[in-house]
Parts: C-alpha cells; structure tokens; sequence
C-alpha cells in the first residue's frame, strides 16, 4: 500500500478538529505510506469548515467535502467513496481508536482481510478509560439484539475504525443507504453477501464523554434500521 486514505465524517466538530488535524499531520509524518486525509462536513452550523479549509497540512493531503446534513452514515459513504488510496480508514472526529492503533489493522489487511474493524470486544483489547456503566449496560444490551438480527459472529460492529481496501470500499459503500449509526452494520453486512473477507481485531480504545449518540434515541432506531437490512440483504 503506497496511499492511505482516512475518512472524517464531521458534524458540528469546529471545537476539536483542528486537533484532529494536528495529529493526523503528526502521524503522516512518521507513516510509511502516503497519507490522504477526507473530512466530510455533514453540514456543520458551526465553524467546522473555516477551520478545516485554513488548515495547512505538511505532511499529508486534506480535501474538505461540504454536504448537507443528512446524518454520519451519509456522510461515511461519500468519503469512502471518495478515497484515492490504496487503503480507506473511516475513523471519528474525536479519534476514539488512537492512531497508533491503524498499523495494526495495516498489518492485517496485508495478511488476506479485505475489510478489518477494529473491535473494542476482542480479548486483547484495551479500554482505556472505558465507558461509563450506563452506556456500558446500554452499549452490552444493544450487541445482544444486534447479533441475534444480524451479523452474529461479529462482536463490536459499532467501533468508529475500519480499513477497507479501494476495492471493498468500492464495491461496498455503493449499496449503504441507512445515515444512522447503524450504517456500519450495513457496510458489514453487504461486505458478506458479497463474500468479502471481513477479520475482527482488539485495539486500545478511548472514551470521549463528548459522544454525538443519544443511546436511547439512537439505539431505538439502529434496531428498526438493522431489521430492514436484514430483510433487504436477504432478499437480494
């Protein structure tokens, strides 16, 4: 892989971004690879896309891609799309998944994976600090219902860190058309039906009490959403 693209879905981020960008200048400059760096403004009301298009990188390329807003899923599919490299990172505005963490899903993908999550439930993953109970009890109560409507074999479908190859963003990221959270969920499952070699790898992980979901709300939703993907995957 001689180009890493990276995917930063962007809504109302105008307080921490400038950070992100920072540290992802910082880790392109020591990267062995190229790096591409997508942020996709989901139509902000803040400043989040002054402060993007003043930002000057020096070690990377920064494109800046203004949409309305139509949710993160939306905005997700547009990036990866989008993406020139060889490689295509989704990853949060906060950087939850440190990105120290990506060379290990690099190395996986190089192993045969198409597509590599980074999960947050494997025994060698880190939380570090973890989740408040509430939204730990929530997040445990969610995964049960998510894996008995899809994807069963997969533990953490929800973590904001996932590596595709061009090619399996490609053909993936055409079919997404939930903009809730449970837009990973689909990627994932299309990802299967398409017989696409998905692996599941722990990474230390960081709780950010600044979280854009509303667990209730949301999670209400991503289970209606997660039914009719199941039913639309099937009937294919």
């Amino acid at each position: 892989m001689d180009r890493l693209s990276i995917v930063i879905p962007a809504w109302n981020e105008g307080r921490r971004i400038a950070s992100t960008l920072q540290r992802l200048d910082a880790f392109a400059r020591s990267a062995a690879f190229a790096c591409e760096v997508l942020v996709v403004d989901d139509g902000s009301t803040d400043d989040t896309a002054m402060v993007v298009a003043s930002f000057q990188p020096s070690n990377m390329a920064l494109r800046l891609i203004r949409r309305t807003h139509a949710g993160k899923g939306a905005s997700v599919r547009e990036g990866m799309l989008a993406g020139t490299g060889g490689a295509v990172l989704m990853t949060d505005a906060d950087l939850s998944a440190p990105l120290d963490q990506v060379p290990r899903l690099i190395e996986h993908l190089g192993r045969g994976a198409d597509i590599v999550i980074g999960s947050r439930r494997m025994p060698d993953s880190v939380l570090d600090p973890p989740q408040p109970p509430l939204r730990r009890l929530m997040e445990r109560t969610f995964r049960t219902l998510r894996r008995a409507i899809l994807l069963p074999d997969i533990r953490d479908t929800q973590c904001g860190c996932k590596l595709f190859t061009r090619g399996a963003a490609q053909a993936v990221f055409p079919g997404v058309t939930v903009s809730s959270f449970a837009f990973d969920c689909e990627a994932l499952a299309i990802a299967r039906s398409l017989g696409l070699r998905i692996r599941e790898v722990g990474i230390r992980w960081c709780n950010h009490p600044d979280s854009r979901v509303r667990p209730l709300r949301d999670s209400l939703r991503v289970l209606l959403d997660l039914v009719r993907i199941r039913r639309r995957i099937r009937g294919k």
